[in-house]
């Protein structure tokens, strides 16, 4: 039957169909949790799952991670309301995992880190090892905040729930699994929410195929005419955002930030046995990150089309409502409950263990309480996944508002995350380098790549308001400061943090050095640790 013909008969209204979909998948989320979760003893096995993990449970987990709930709801908007550009960043994203697999991974497993900015400890010294994890909160929590509100506003939209109590119950759900089994709950779990979120994106592909009149000519008629195929641009304009280039260089240096130096990422790819294992884990998350992430979008493509034909006039949805709608205004019963499903185990996965690692590890443990039992470290990590869960629903609520919240995450790792890669490649490529002139680079970047983002994104008079200097509403139109495309951003700021902190080391230079420069060799030398 060709619904697009009795679209107008949809109530929206979920099923006991659905109803039971959603049922299962989270009953089986919940029972991979607490089987994959059980005998946690000590930090090993919470933050690093004792390194056990297959390789190919770390990989789709990684993917899962990569993907969140921006990717599934955001996505598809992103391909209805502008084109298929997106897909550039796949191409930068890719180089930026093979780099990482040989660069970043053997210094981690060398040093058996728990947390990755324990090796900005044993590079620089402990003031380095904190203000890398200080960073990494920051921008983990701002960015994690986006997807968090990315998911709820989603199941809020579709289900007709408050987002107040959409982000409350499922942050509860969180805790409750996180809490209880670290990160053997989250790689496991993460690994059965790919294979759903392929399952759930294949299924609205197929369906929406079906409803569209003219099948593959359709498409290209009515998307081809409204600009929505476009997929490269090689123009040389460097205030175009989205242009081969600029998506590329910045799927590169972001996809560095979040694969080598974001420590919810890296712990995934550490929860292996050795380091050869978490580079062919890295590696084949390309693989399966890549059909997700087309599917996603083609959908946003067909679903274009669709609502073209069902809801004629000017499509003036939002990015980030354009995939809620149509689940709830236009899927059958039954594929409704699949995609919301999907929703909400994205909105489950969440950063929280790897915020609690961080925290124990970089600053807890060495800072508050040097010699406490590993008992002791393994109740405050958990402790702190309850802390962390409750900055993310604020974060979360006050982000609401926002309009596309794919490229808003991006922005906000752009700012922050150059800082951090910055002073990892110091580390990694040179010789060079102290905890003071990496404080100050990192701090004096992040600043100067905010004003540099509000300066792309407002004039004068935009700012001023921005900078709480003035009431006066911008003028209409108001022309940026700096004709400048965001994505940029964070490869000015990675160039610059690297500059600075190798620069300044000359004037203040490192009291003490662990060792004169981070191994990038690829052969299989064991990691020191007895136990890997």
């Amino acid at each position: 039957m060709n619904l697009l013909a009795e679209s107008t008969l949809m109530t929206g209204t979920l099923g006991w169909q659905d109803v039971m979909i959603v049922v299962v998948s989270l009953t089986v989320l919940l029972g991979i949790a607490f089987w994959s979760g059980r005998k946690e003893h000590d930090t090993r096995d919470f933050f690093l799952g004792g390194r056990q993990v297959p390789m190919l449970v770390a990989a789709l987990s990684l993917v899962a991670t990569e993907v969140s709930a921006v990717t599934i709801t955001n996505t598809p908007g992103t391909g209805a309301t502008e084109d298929l550009r997106y897909l550039q960043f796949f191409i930068g994203s890719a180089a930026s995992k093979v780099f990482v697999a040989f660069l970043f991974l053997p210094v981690f497993y060398k040093h058996d880190c728990t947390s990755i900015y324990e090796f900005l400890r044993h590079r620089f010294g402990q003031p380095s090892q904190v203000g890398g994890s200080a960073f990494f909160f920051v921008t983990r929590l701002l960015a994690s905040g986006v997807r968090l509100l990315a998911a709820c506003g989603a199941i809020a939209l579709i289900t007709g729930w408050g987002l107040w109590s959409t982000l409350a119950l499922f942050t509860a759900a969180s805790i409750l699994f996180i809490g209880f089994g670290g990160i053997k709950a989250v790689v496991w779990t993460g690994a059965y929410q790919a294979v759903v979120f392929l399952g759930a994106g294949a299924a609205v592909l197929g369906w929406l195929w079906r409803q569209i009149p003219g099948g593959l000519g359709e498409v290209f008629s009515v998307a081809g005419q409204a600009g929505r195929l476009r997929l490269l641009d090689f123009g040389s304009s460097l205030s175009t955002p989205t242009n081969f280039w600029a998506g590329v260089a910045n799927a590169f240096f972001i996809g560095l930030v979040m694969f080598g130096a974001d420590q919810e990422m890296v712990q995934r790819l550490l929860t292996v046995r050795t380091r050869r294992a978490s580079q062919r884990a890295i590696l084949s998350s390309i693989a399966v990150a890549l059909p997700v992430t087309v599917i996603y979008l083609l959908i946003g493509t067909l679903l274009f089309v669709f609502l073209s034909r069902v809801e004629p006039g000017p499509f003036v949805l939002k990015a980030k409502e354009v995939f809620p709608h149509a689940v709830r205004t236009y899927l059958p019963v039954g594929l409704r409950g699949l995609v919301l499903a999907a929703i909400l185990l994205a909105s489950i996965d969440s950063p929280l263990a790897s915020l609690s690692s961080s925290f124990v590890m970089d600053l807890y443990k060495p800072l508050i309480a040097p010699r406490a039992s590993p008992r002791r470290l393994l109740w405050v990590g958990r402790a702190g996944v309850v802390g962390a869960a409750g900055l993310l629903v604020l974060i979360a609520w006050a982000c609401n508002g926002a309009g596309n919240l794919l490229w808003l995450a991006f922005q906000i790792v752009s700012i922050t995350g150059g800082s951090l890669l910055g002073v990892f490649l110091v580390g990694l490529l040179t010789r060079r380098g102290s905890n003071a002139a990496n404080l100050v680079a990192m701090i004096v970047n992040t600043l100067a790549m905010a004003v540099l983002l509000a300066m792309t994104q407002k004039g004068p008079a935009g700012l001023k308001v921005l900078l709480g200097v003035s009431d006066a509403p911008a003028p209409a139109g108001e022309q940026p400061l700096l004709v400048l495309g965001w994505t940029w951003v964070v490869v000015i700021g990675t160039l610059v943090t690297f500059g600075l902190a190798w620069g300044l080391s000359f004037l203040w230079p490192a009291r003490t050095q662990s060792f004169p420069q981070a191994s990038i060799t690829t052969s299989a030398t064991k990691p020191t640790s007895p136990r890997l």
